[in-house]
């Protein structure tokens, strides 16, 4: 098996990569039948939507912060040998990833894909005043608010977790629809959509209030309109190790107190 090394500028310094780097024999990335990425879940994003035209799996080892996406350093020593025994055995996941096409005050539209999540936030002091929309419906007529976030199951568990979203399973086909600090109405909380959903923002007085939108680490400022959907025709194919893959660690989520 022939895989591709890559790692974050703050990773490829440190001497416990230089020793691991040195061990192994690596080829470029259009070469490899695998991508073993490492550093934390934010290289790993910005490697799948860097890579992902290649179609080949990504291993991830965690030497960043938080790995969600990650698989453990500790079980990855310096051996090419035990690294490929792991790829070998690891168990796929894959995500499809949401698509963003976003409109500006300039009348540009920009599209992106996210992994995790699409959020909208307010750029100035104001509050944001956004209308929802789900497949042409309008479900709200005015949310006021920091902003309002879409994510996929896989994000589930990231930006939508800390603005108090549901957690959701990485098959259950659902969309997480949450707001972020909601000011009117003040008891929605949120919606669980089919993934097969179309959602719209658009954003009301887009002057005063300016907004930005961001796909994952993608940003795109004073925005007027959005329109999320799923990307089904686009996947991403992640390994983790047995006993560790993202499915479980999504469910054991929902049981930390």
């Amino acid at each position: 098996m022939t895989i591709s090394l890559l790692a974050s500028p703050s990773i490829q310094n440190k001497e416990i990569f230089k020793e691991l780097a040195h061990s192994l024999e690596t080829v470029a990335p259009e070469d490899a039948e695998t991508l073993v990425i490492f550093g934390g879940d934010g290289f790993m994003l910005r490697s799948l939507q860097k890579y992902q035209y290649l179609k080949k799996p990504f291993y991830g080892i965690n030497l960043g912060t938080i790995g969600f996406l990650m698989n453990s350093f500790e079980e990855c020593p310096f051996s090419l040998d035990t690294l490929i025994s792991r790829i070998k055995q690891a168990q796929k996941t894959i995500l499809n990833p949401l698509e963003m096409t976003a409109l500006n005050s300039q009348g540009e539209y920009t599209t992106h894909h996210a992994i995790n999540e699409v959020s909208l936030l307010r750029q100035t002091f104001n509050a944001a005043k956004i209308k929802i929309s789900v497949d042409g419906v309008v479900r709200l007529d005015t949310l006021v608010c920091d902003g309002v976030l879409l994510a996929t199951p896989a994000g589930s568990t990231a930006y939508n977790l800390s603005a108090h979203g549901p957690i959701l399973p990485l098959n259950a086909n659902l969309l997480a629809l949450t707001p972020i600090s909601p000011f009117r109405p003040r008891r929605w909380r949120g919606a669980v959509l089919p993934n097969k959903a179309i959602v719209t923002f658009d954003v009301l007085d887009p002057i005063e209030r300016s907004v930005s939108a961001t796909a994952d680490n993608f940003e795109v400022r004073d925005i007027v309109r959005v329109d999320i959907r799923q990307d089904l025709s686009l996947s991403y194919v992640l390994l983790f190790d047995p006993g560790h893959n993202l499915e479980d660690r999504v469910l054991k989520e929902q049981f930390i107190i």
